[in-house]
């Protein structure tokens, strides 16, 4: 028990820098100009669109659900979720001012926000770490069968944002498909690299 602790904490920073990158990909690029990210941020970003919930607190509260059953049956990725799922909802929330500083066009706002979070969630994988959501549940599935995470990832975002297609619009789906395109592309670079290195 001490010892996931201690190595619970040696992994903060890594949580702190992955879940800065996350806040500021949503909040400085995606929130003015009404875009999505997949997974839990997704659906949180929609009621926050529709209904002005607080992204942060909504991802709290969705991501809790998975939170348990990870404590139930995986207790290793509740520990190793949990805290990052705080952290990254708390810096939404912190960073949501910076959505009305200067904007850039849409174009230019999918290509970083894509790179900002999927750097950032990909950081905090790399480490075995998550924000708690749907992040999640791609661990949990990844592992019962033997998928690769980015795959499971991408599968479970595509899932949400076509649901989501009635309330955004078509330009605004192919936006939002282009961002979780781009913050993809590391876990395909990376599953690369990896092949790679075992030829």
């Amino acid at each position: 028990m001490i010892k996931k602790v201690i190595i619970m904490f040696r992994k903060i920073p890594v949580v702190l820098v992955g879940s800065l990158l996350l806040s500021i990909g949503i909040n400085r690029f995606l929130v003015p100009h009404y875009l999505l990210d997949g997974g839990t941020i997704g659906i949180a970003l929609i009621l926050h669109y529709y209904f002005e919930f607080s992204t942060g607190v909504t991802m709290i509260i969705l991501g809790l659900p998975l939170c348990w059953f990870a404590w139930v049956y995986e207790r290793t990725y509740f520990y190793n979720s949990f805290y990052g799922l705080l952290i990254s909802s708390l810096l939404i929330d912190w960073l949501e001012p910076i959505k009305d500083q200067f904007q850039l066009p849409v174009f230019p706002s999918v290509i970083f926000g894509g790179i900002c979070i999927g750097t950032g969630v990909g950081l905090m994988l790399r480490y075995e770490t998550s924000t708690g959501g749907t992040d999640l549940l791609a661990q949990l599935i990844s592992k019962a069968f033997s998928l690769t995470i980015g795959i499971v990832i991408l599968i479970i975002d595509g899932f949400i944002i076509t649901a989501a297609l009635p309330l955004l619009g078509p330009k605004t789906f192919l936006f939002s498909c282009s961002t979780i395109f781009i913050g993809g592309m590391r876990f395909w670079c990376k599953k690369s690299n990896t092949l790679a290195s075992n030829l």
